[in-house]
């Protein structure tokens, strides 16, 4: 499959946030993501696009830890990222989901808490004692929440339990946790996905303050025109390979692009039963992940039970 890749003048000077270099991602005998490179450089909005079964959320899940890629590497900032996604986290690149996963018996100040643990240093003694390290940094945690609930307008609902909340604000929440991590690269899965366009527009005046903030943005969506309008560059994905990356203008007057998406067929094109198997094995790896995290999570909460037994 041919790859065409454009890089702005601008855009080669700056300093590459996310170097994505060969990454291929098997399930069994099938491919989901083949021999994919992609950059991300600081200042930049990048997008990601292609027709279901095209592999881009298995690729975001390479990138983020969640899978461990079958070949290829992935560096921030030239550092390669651990095969854990709250290392991944910690080091500097945060993500949202195509489905929204907020804690909805908690509140919204508190979800975007729970996206603030990773650059909390208190110890546990520190916590359990109540000692004043532990009160100041909360007292910070909480004032750096209501600063993001303020960025993306709800510090107004920071006390209302987020399942309360209306769908486009649940976005903006899931969002906001990613924030709190004070990631340098932030990678939304379908920001707009259910939205109407109100919303999308939201979003979108959203995303661009966050680039104006220093943060790097690669974004999945099936919006075109969304994403057209948004990026500096996109890349699309056929099949799990990179059929062309460039500049919008480029990428959605590519023939190739516009076959894929009417669902025509072209040389090197996936027939249908492999799209489906694909999509079948993407989503299986995802529900044992989900078991995995759940079972683990279990676990925990079993040891620390009979930890305070034995104590």
């Amino acid at each position: 499959m041919t790859t065409t890749t454009t890089d702005t003048p601008a855009a080669t000077t700056a300093e590459t946030v996310l170097d994505a270099r060969g990454v291929t991602m098997r399930f069994g005998g099938l491919t989901a993501v083949k021999n994919v490179d992609l950059t991300v450089r600081s200042g930049e909005i990048v997008g990601l696009i292609g027709p279901n079964g095209a592999g881009k959320t298995t690729f975001f899940n390479c990138l983020t830890g969640l899978y461990i890629p079958t070949e290829g590497e992935v560096r921030y900032k030239d550092k390669v990222l651990p095969p854990k996604s709250y290392k991944v986290t910690d080091a500097g690149v945060a993500r949202t989901f195509q489905n929204i996963r907020l804690f909805n018996n908690m509140t919204v100040l508190e979800n975007v808490l729970v996206g603030r643990h990773t650059r909390t240093k208190v110890g546990l003694w520190a916590a359990l004692l109540r000692l004043p390290s532990f009160g100041r940094e909360e007292a910070a945690s909480r004032e750096k929440a209501m600063e993001l609930l303020e960025f993306i307008g709800l510090a107004h609902k920071a006390e209302h339990l987020a399942r309360n909340l209306p769908y486009g604000e649940q976005r903006k929440l899931e969002i906001a946790r990613a924030l709190a991590s004070d990631p340098g690269l932030i990678l939304l899965d379908e920001p707009t996905a259910g939205m109407n366009p109100q919303e999308t527009r939201a979003t979108e005046e959203l995303i661009f303050a966050i680039r104006d903030q220093g943060i790097a943005v690669l974004v999945i969506e099936h919006d075109m025109r969304f994403i057209f309008n948004l990026c500096d560059r996109v890349a699309c994905l056929v099949q799990g390979e990179k059929l062309i990356e460039g500049t919008a203008a480029e990428v959605q007057g590519d023939e190739r692009v516009i076959a894929a998406y009417l669902g025509e067929p072209f040389e090197g094109a996936p027939g249908a039963e492999e799209v489906a198997e694909v999509e079948a094995a993407e989503a299986h790896s995802e529900a044992a992940h989900d078991e995995a995290a759940a079972d683990a999570e279990a676990t925990d909460s079993t040891t620390s039970s009979t930890d305070g037994e034995d104590r």
